[in-house]
C-alpha cells in the first residue's frame, strides 16, 4: 500500500525546497523507504480553437458566426475548465502536478499560451513546444512542461506520409528531449488518424502512424539501447489493437518490455474496463502512454515506473441522461454542452529514491 506525505516547509525562504515523498512500505515491510515522484501526462482537450477564422485552415465552424457559435465567452470558459483539470492532475503525489503534459487538438501555439497563462497554471511556469501540422482542420499536438523539473534541449516534428495517398494530411508526431530532474527522457506526442470510415477500413492509416512512431523510437534506441522514452498520445485505437501491439510493439506486461518492446501500462486498465472515451455504450482507451525498458527497470537513471492513472473525477463526467458517466464534452454535434473534453486525461507516475541527508 502506498501512502503519500508532504513535508511542510517555509515557502518564503528560497533556500528551502519543497519535497514530496512517497512512502512505499509493501516492498520493504520492516523499514519504509522514501521516494520522490514525478508525473508525465497526456490530454486530448477536444478542439481548443481560438475564435478567429484563419486563412487556409478549416476552422470557420469555430467562430462566433460558425456552426458552433464559438464565442470569446465560451473560449475563456474552456480555458478555465482545462486549467482546472490540468492543475489537479497528479497533485495527489506531487504538489506541482504533471511536470510534462502532451496535448492534442490544439489549433496553434497561441491557444496553448492562453491556457498556461490561466490560473492555476501560470504560477507553475509552464513552457511550450509546438509545431504547426499539415492537418486540414488545423489541429496539432504540442507539449507543455515545467522548466524547474524538465529542461528541454532538443525537439523535432515528424510528418506522416502514407504511400499511395499523396493528399492525405494528419497531425505530425512530436519528439521532445529533455532532462527530468537529472534523467534524460524523450517524450513523443502523437494523434493518430481517426476511425472515420470504419475501424477496419481506416486501420492502415493508423498502422502507418504506428510505423512512423516505431521508427522514431528505434532511432533513439539505436543511439542508446537504454534510452528513456515515453510514447504518448490519442492513438484512436485500444491497447490491444494491431496498430499498438504489432505496429508500435507495445506489450502489456513489464517483464516483456525487452529488445525494444514498449511496456503499455494502459493495457491492464483497459482489460479492467477502464477507458478514456465512450461510444455507443462501449469504453475505449485511445489515450495511451507507453514506455521503454529503461523506465520500467530504472536502469541507467534514477526514475522508474510506478503506476498509471486515468483522471476521471466525477466533475469530468456527464451527470445525467443517456450518456451519464461519459466524458462531459464541450460539444455533442453542434450542440454546446459546456463541458471539458470528450476524452479523460491520463498520466504516469515515476519514482526515484530520495537523496540521503548528509
Amino acid at each position: 500500500m502506498m501512502t503519500v506525505s508532504f513535508p511542510y516547509f517555509d515557502r518564503i525562504s528560497k533556500s528551502i525546497l519543497l519535497l514530496c515523498v512517497l512512502m512505499i512500505t509493501s516492498e520493504l515491510p520492516l523499514k519504509a523507504q522514501t521516494f520522490v515522484p514525478a508525473c508525465v501526462g497526456f490530454y486530448n482537450v477536444e478542439n481548443l480553437f481560438d475564435t478567429l477564422d484563419t486563412p487556409g485552415i478549416r476552422d470557420s465552424d469555430f467562430t462566433p458566426e460558425g456552426t458552433y457559435k464559438w464565442t470569446s465567452e465560451r473560449y475563456m470558459k474552456k480555458l478555465d475548465d482545462l486549467a482546472k483539470v490540468i492543475g489537479e492532475m497528479g497533485t495527489e503525489v506531487h504538489p506541482d502536478g504533471v511536470a510534462v503534459l502532451g496535448l492534442a487538438e490544439i489549433e496553434n501555439r497561441e491557444v496553448v499560451e492562453d491556457l498556461i497563462n490561466t490560473p492555476p497554471l501560470k504560477e507553475r511556469g509552464y513552457d511550450i513546444v509546438h509545431y504547426d501540422s499539415p492537418d486540414r482542420r488545423g489541429v496539432d499536438v504540442g507539449l507543455i512542461y515545467q522548466p524547474k523539473h524538465y529542461q528541454v534541449y532538443h525537439h523535432k516534428s515528424y510528418t506522416l506520409e502514407v504511400e499511395d495517398k499523396p493528399n492525405f494530411y494528419t497531425r505530425d508526431q512530436l519528439v521532445v528531449s529533455g532532462v527530468l530532474d537529472g534523467d534524460t527522457v524523450h517524450v513523443l506526442v502523437a494523434h493518430w488518424p481517426s476511425r472515420r470510415g470504419g475501424e477496419k477500413r481506416s486501420l492502415p492509416l493508423r498502422m502507418a502512424a504506428a510505423e512512423l512512431g516505431r521508427s522514431i523510437v528505434d532511432s533513439l534506441l539505436n543511439l542508446n539501447p537504454m534510452a528513456r522514452i515515453i510514447y504518448t498520445g490519442d492513438l484512436n485505437d485500444d491497447p490491444v489493437s494491431p496498430s499498438v501491439r504489432r505496429g508500435l510493439r507495445g506489450v502489456g506486461r513489464k517483464e516483456h518490455a525487452r529488445k525494444g518492446k514498449l511496456f503499455n501500462p494502459m493495457e491492464e486498465l483497459f482489460n479492467k474496463g477502464i477507458g478514456t472515451l465512450a461510444w455507443r455504450d462501449t469504453w475505449n482507451l485511445f489515450d495511451q502512454m507507453l514506455i521503454s525498458e529503461a523506465l520500467v527497470t530504472g536502469e541507467g537513471g534514477r526514475y522508474r515506473y510506478y503506476g498509471a492513472r486515468v483522471f476521471n473525477k466525477p466533475y469530468l463526467r456527464q451527470a445525467e441522461g443517456n450518456f451519464a458517466g461519459y466524458p462531459f464534452r464541450t460539444y455533442v454535434g453542434p450542440n454546446y454542452q459546456g463541458g471539458y473534453s470528450d476524452h479523460f486525461p491520463v498520466y504516469l507516475i515515476f519514482v526515484r529514491e530520495a537523496e540521503s541527508n548528509p
